[in-house]
């Protein structure tokens, strides 16, 4: 009887790399679902991410098994984030996509988009209420519950506006490179 080698045994017990991309696209598809995102497109950004050449809409359509509707609306809401970009060059007059395969890239570009949207709205939001509260508390004719009332939501906000700050300089770092070190 013919001996097998120890190569032959362990070669046939492990998974094929397709396997392997696919629990990483899955597990890609739920971080990204955690933030909001659709888990198809999650499994979309995973698919492209693993590719070694760009896709055109009719390409992701057929392997994600998507409508072409639901893979615009996808690709758009990928492009928006900078997860994915659309070449400059065209494959058969089609457009042609490639995924940021730099998880600091797409870190920064996903999350810096959202936190200044936060801070936009929220310091507008602050910052346009503050001096009416500042009036209330100032004018004569407001009794004290409601002076007391509103010294404390000024407080409030005072307080939240020095978060908002802080975390606008968390996004200008970000987006300057420089929360990921020197080498990013």
């Amino acid at each position: 009887m013919e001996k097998k080698s120890a190569a032959d045994s362990a070669s046939r017990t492990l998974p094929e790399r397709q396997e392997l991309r696919s629990r990483v696209i899955e597990s890609i598809a739920t971080t990204m679902d955690l933030y909001g995102v659709n888990h198809s497109f999650g499994q979309l950004y995973g698919i492209m991410y693993f590719e070694d050449r760009p896709m055109t809409l009719e390409e992701m359509k057929n392997v994600m098994n998507m409508s072409k509707s639901n893979m615009s609306y996808a690709v758009r809401s990928l492009t928006e984030s900078k997860m994915i970009y659309k070449l400059d060059e065209k494959k058969d007059r089609k457009d042609q996509y490639v995924a940021e395969t730099d998880f600091f890239h797409t870190f920064r570009n996903f999350f810096g988009a959202k936190l200044q949207r936060e801070v936009d709205v929220m310091l507008a939001s602050i910052r346009e209420v503050m001096p009416d509260l500042s009036a209330i508390i100032l004018a004569q004719e407001t009794n004290a519950e409601e002076r007391d009332q509103a010294l404390r939501d000024l407080h409030k906000l005072q307080h939240a506006e020095q978060y908002y700050i802080w975390l606008q300089g968390f996004v200008d770092r970000l987006e300057g490179g420089e929360i990921f070190g020197a080498d990013r």
